[in-house]
C-alpha cells in the first residue's frame, strides 16, 4: 500500500535544462509562502491512506452536494434502479497476476473507475464507492512504482478515466454574489466538494502520471493536448481550495514537461485574466494561476520577448483594477517584480500603470499599492525613476492628506 499521507505540500521540481523557461529558487520560495493558506496540500511522494476507513470517507461527504453525473457504461452496460452498473465488483490486485497480464488488469481497473457516483447522499452506494476508492489507490501505487514506459493504449485509458472524473460542471457557490472588498482568506470559510474523497485520489493519480519518468512526453502530448489543458484551467474556478492546489501543481508539471504546450498555456491564462478583469470580476483561482506564472516569468530568457512585455502591460498591470485585489495581490506583486528583475527598464511602465489604477476611496487598497510601489522602487534605476517621478510624487502628495495611520506610515517609508 502507498507510503505517505495525502495532503502535504509538493516539493518544487529542480531547475533543469528541460525547464529553462520555468522558474528558479526565488519563485519556489514565494510559491511556498503564497500556498501556505491551504491546509490540505499535495505531495510528490507516495501516499498512504491506510488510516482512512470507509467511515472517514462517508463523513467527508456531509459538507455539501454536487450535481449527479450520468455513469458511463463500463463492463456490464445494464443499469439497476439506482443508476449504478451491476455488478460493480472489485478486481484482483496487481500482485496476484503475472507480469504479462498487468497491463490488461490496469486497463480494466481504469475502466472500473470511470463510474462516477453521486455524493449528495452519503448513505448511497457505500460498497461501490469503497471499491472504487480502493481501486484508485491501487492505481496510484501502480503508477508510482512502474518500471516500464506506458503504452499509448494505457495513456488513452488514463486520460479517459481522469477526464470522466474531473471534468464536470462546477456547482455555483451559494454565497452572496456581491464582491467583498475587504475579503479575508483566513476568516472566510472555504467550500468543500463532497466528492473530494475520490477526486483527491484522481488528482494524485494524474500528478504521478504526469511526473512519472515512464510517461513519454512525445507520446502523451496526443492525449494531454490543448483541449485537456483548457479543461484543467476551467477547474481553477473551483470553490474548493484543495482542488485548486492540486491543479496548480499539475499545471506546473505539465508546463515543465510538455514544452510544446507552453505558448498555449500562457495564452490561455492570459485570456482567463482578460475575462476576469473586463467581464466577470469573479474567479476563485486567480491567485493560484499567478503563482504558476511567477515560476514561468522567473524562467523567461533574456532579452524579454515582446509577447511577454505585452502580457505585463495588458494583463498583469490591469489586474490591479478589480475590487477583490486582496485575494491575489501577493502573487501578483511577485510577478511584477520578477519582470523588473528581468528588465529594469520596465519600471517606468509599471509605476505609471500603478498610478493609472490607483484607488481613490479605498484606504486599505491604497496601502497595498504603496507596499508594492516600495518593492518596485527598489528595483528602479535613476533613469527610469526620473521619467515618472513627477506623477509619482503628485500621487504621494495626495496620500499625505489621508487620515489612515498606515497610509502615513507608508508615506514616511517611501520618503526615506
Amino acid at each position: 500500500m502507498i507510503k505517505q499521507i495525502l495532503g502535504r505540500h509538493p516539493r518544487k521540481p529542480a531547475k533543469s535544462s528541460e525547464s529553462r523557461e520555468f522558474g528558479g529558487p526565488s519563485a519556489t520560495s514565494v510559491n511556498n509562502s503564497a500556498s501556505s493558506r491551504s491546509s490540505d496540500l499535495v505531495s510528490d511522494r507516495p501516499i498512504n491512506l491506510d488510516h482512512m476507513t470507509i467511515s472517514d470517507t462517508n463523513s467527508a461527504v456531509n459538507f455539501g452536494c454536487i450535481q449527479e453525473t450520468k455513469f458511463p457504461q463500463v463492463g456490464h452496460p445494464k443499469l439497476n434502479g439506482n443508476g449504478v452498473i451491476t455488478p460493480y465488483e472489485a478486481l484482483p490486485g496487481f500482485r496476484g497476476v503475472q507480469s504479462f497480464e498487468k497491463q490488461n488488469l490496469l486497463i480494466r481497473k481504469l475502466n472500473l473507475c470511470c463510474v462516477v457516483f453521486d455524493f449528495a447522499d452519503p448513505t448511497k452506494n457505500l460498497k461501490e464507492k469503497d471499491i472504487k476508492r480502493q481501486t484508485l489507490l491501487e492505481l496510484v501505487d501502480y503508477i508510482t512504482s512502474a518500471n516500464g514506459k506506458f503504452t499509448e493504449t494505457v495513456m488513452q485509458e488514463v486520460i479517459k478515466m481522469v477526464s470522466v472524473n474531473l471534468f464536470r460542471s462546477l456547482a455555483p457557490q451559494p454565497r452572496d454574489n456581491k464582491i467583498i472588498e475587504t475579503f479575508d482568506l483566513e476568516e472566510e470559510e472555504p467550500l468543500m466538494d463532497p466528492a473530494w474523497p475520490h477526486l483527491q485520489i484522481v488528482y494524485e493519480f494524474l500528478l504521478r502520471f504526469v511526473a512519472s519518468p515512464e510517461t513519454d512526453a512525445k507520446l502523451a502530448k496526443r492525449y494531454i493536448n490543448h483541449s485537456f489543458v483548457l479543461k484543467l484551467l476551467d477547474l481553477f474556478d473551483s470553490d474548493d481550495p484543495r482542488e485548486r492546489e492540486y491543479l496548480k501543481t499539475i499545471l506546473h508539471r505539465i508546463y515543465g514537461k510538455f514544452m510544446v504546450h507552453r505558448p498555449f498555456i500562457r495564452k490561455a491564462i492570459n485570456n482567463f485574466f482578460f475575462c476576469f478583469i473586463f467581464e466577470t470580476g469573479k474567479h476563485n483561482g486567480i491567485a493560484e494561476l499567478l503563482e504558476v506564472l511567477g515560476s514561468i516569468i522567473n524562467g523567461f530568457a533574456l532579452p524579454l520577448k515582446e509577447e511577454h512585455k505585452l502580457f505585463l502591460v495588458r494583463a498583469l498591470i490591469p489586474l490591479h483594477k478589480p475590487k477583490c485585489l486582496p485575494m491575489y495581490h501577493q502573487p501578483l506583486s511577485y510577478c511584477i517584480t520578477q519582470f523588473l528583475e528581468k528588465e529594469c527598464k520596465l519600471a517606468d511602465t509599471v509605476i505609471r500603470g500603478l498610478l493609472k489604477y490607483w484607488p481613490i476611496t479605498n484606504s486599505s487598497k491604497e496601502v497595498m499599492f504603496l507596499n508594492e510601489l516600495e518593492e518596485v522602487l527598489e528595483a528602479t534605476q535613476p533613469a527610469e525613476f526620473q521619467r515618472c517621478m513627477v506623477p509619482l510624487f503628485r500621487q504621494i502628495a495626495l496620500c499625505l492628506s489621508s487620515s489612515h495611520f498606515q497610509m502615513r506610515k507608508k508615506k514616511e517609508n517611501l520618503s526615506t
